[in-house]
């Protein structure tokens, strides 16, 4: 089959729905599947070289037009050039592209699709789509993309398949007049889509509650990874060569719970037998986060364990691997409702369990792997007798990071996910 995959771009930092897709694609492509991965708004951040692809519905334009409409007819060669990689990666650093708060109105539009205020780069878009020529089924990244569905169904005649991964919270995090439209919208528009496939039950559930959608339209396709390309060469536990170690591997920032992680590590260092544990801190850092990381440091400084924990924004992929190779358990305790958490397949591949929180896909993901403990989300207190009680029986520890990497090897794989994935494709399947 010949696919086409649309997945926004983040163009200054990594992300996992990113991760997520460009495992999938490969997956599908080793299927012997012909598989093209277009970026949306701006260019892919990846952990290896991949040669740059042209980015669609570039961000500049999509904003500039949504202001200001009569820039919709500027020259082409004006409007291609601000689609370039390099243009759109230097606006991504320096603005909040992706702050809901700030995006109301244009999620709205963007939701709208042929009716919304970026008509012409949707046309633009369909054009490039002939010109490769029609694939036999198109993959929306997210639901945020729905609203380009009637124009693309119209155009190519093809079946159109949407993933399900972390909406709910951006949508909810809008400013509420927007927040309501988009979900108003969102519902109506999601007629449009052949299947939906969710990451999770937990996201296929709220999901189909949120937009009314019929259980046959639902399906949970879990996350998968390239289980060799995510695990460290060195030894998978530190515990032998220094001193007990904690990792977060996710954007460092309060929704990720950060914050509360750097508290209950606070408390755990004030525990008998705890004093020598340390805290490494890995994951994107975007403009807004420098604040909280501003303030964490100097409650560290303050409480004299700075030194005791690091932090490290847009680590490399080998920087990502020995941090891996080096950290005893692993904790994101996300405040919200996270629809997955592919850290904890990264973790897991190398044989770390970990502590999350008891909400979201956390508990189904605890279940289906037996990778590690549970406890009540947004109480550092609870967190740091989760950490405590593996941090303080290795043997314990280790058996929970075995069953994880065992359950990585032989569920959530990227073929897995692919063999899921070509199913809803494959015609008369």
């Amino acid at each position: 089959m010949r696919i086409v995959q649309l997945t926004p771009g983040t163009g200054s930092f990594y992300c996992g729905s990113c991760f997520r897709d460009i495992a999938l694609a490969k997956g599908l492509k080793s299927r012997g599947h012909d598989v093209v991965v277009a970026p949306l708004y701006l260019p892919f951040m990846l952990e290896e070289y991949e040669e740059e692809r042209p980015v669609l519905l570039g961000g500049i334009n999509v904003y500039l037009q949504h202001k200001l409409p009569f820039l919709r007819h500027l020259p082409r060669f004006l409007q291609d050039w601000m689609d370039a990689p390099s243009l759109l990666r230097l606006a991504s650093r320096r603005a909040s592209m992706t702050k809901a708060s700030e995006l109301g109105e244009m999620t709205v539009s963007m939701l709208r699709g042929e009716e919304g205020r970026q008509v012409h780069e949707l046309e633009k878009l369909v054009a490039w789509l002939r010109g490769i020529g029609a694939p036999d089924a198109l993959l929306l990244s997210n639901a945020m993309l729905v609203g380009l569905a009637r124009r693309l169904r119209a155009a190519l005649g093809v079946p159109i398949y949407c993933t399900l991964q972390g909406e709910a919270p951006f949508l909810d995090a809008l400013p509420a007049q927007h927040s309501r439209i988009a979900w108003e919208t969102l519902g109506e528009r999601a007629r449009e889509i052949d299947a939906f496939l969710a990451v999770s039950r937990f996201t296929a559930d709220l999901m189909s509650e949120r937009l009314g959608l019929l259980a046959e339209r639902v399906h949970v396709v879990p996350n998968g990874i390239d289980v060799e390309g995510a695990t460290a060469p060195a030894p998978v536990s530190s515990s032998s060569s220094g001193p007990p170690t904690i990792g977060f591997l996710a954007r460092l920032c309060a929704d990720k719970g950060i914050d509360t992680l750097v508290e209950a590590f606070l408390q755990l260092k004030r525990r008998p037998g705890m004093e020598a544990v340390k805290l490494e801190a890995v994951g994107a850092r975007l403009k807004e986060d420098r604040g909280l990381l501003r303030t964490l440091r100097e409650k560290l400084e303050r409480a004299g364990c700075r030194r005791d924990v690091r932090f490290r924004a847009n680590v490399t992929r080998e920087q990502k691997l020995e941090f891996l190779g080096r950290i005893d358990v692993l904790s994101v305790p996300a405040t919200y409702g996270e629809s997955f958490g592919l850290y904890l397949l990264e973790a897991w591949a190398n044989g770390i369990p970990v502590v999350q929180p008891r909400h979201a896909a956390f508990p189904e993901l605890i279940e289906a792997t037996g990778g590690g403990l549970l406890c009540e989300p947004d109480d550092p207190g609870l967190l740091a007798d989760g950490l405590e009680e593996l941090l303080s029986n290795p043997a314990r520890a280790r058996e929970l990071g075995a069953a994880g990497r065992a359950a990585v090897a032989s569920d959530f794989t990227a073929d897995r996910m692919a063999r899921d994935v070509e199913r809803f494709c494959t015609p008369g399947a």
